[in-house]
């Protein structure tokens, strides 16, 4: 179970850091960005790079299960750089082309979320946090 709280807990820290810096920029309370994906750091990529960190340290780095949650890991971070931020920049153009659209404006569509994905610097600051939170975890805490 030291796996999963580890990567819970980096998850949680990073994406509630995500909400207090948004809040501390806009100089509002945003609680959106305490649940929206996107922006820097990854949350994503640090609970899977601590998952699988932690996994290796509990079960060794040769381990079938850590080549496992490794091979998932990188699943996830490719995913988060690649299609859910292509999905990202294709939902800011069909915004742009709905605003410029001439119609009812009774019938407007919902705007669609465009801050989807990472890059991928963001993924590799997710991922180095979450590695960092398993030394932590490991070294420190003895979980």
């Amino acid at each position: 179970m030291a796996a999963f709280w580890c990567a819970l807990t980096i998850g949680l820290l990073v994406q509630g850091f995500k909400g207090v810096a948004a809040s501390w920029r806009s100089r509002r309370v945003t609680l959106h960005r305490f649940f929206e994906p996107g922006g820097m750091p990854s949350a994503h990529s640090a609970s899977v790079a601590a998952l699988s960190s932690i996994t290796g340290f509990k079960a060794g780095f040769g381990s079938p299960v850590f080549g496992v949650a490794l091979y998932f890991s990188l699943i996830i971070m490719y995913d988060a750089a690649g299609l859910r931020r292509a999905a990202g920049r294709q939902a800011a153009i069909l915004n742009r082309m709905l605003e410029a659209q001439d119609g009812d404006p009774t019938e407007a569509q919902p705007r669609l979320m465009e801050l989807l994905g990472h890059s991928p610097l963001e993924v590799a600051i997710g991922a180095l946090l979450g590695i960092g939170a398993a030394m932590i975890w490991h070294y420190l805490l003895h979980w």
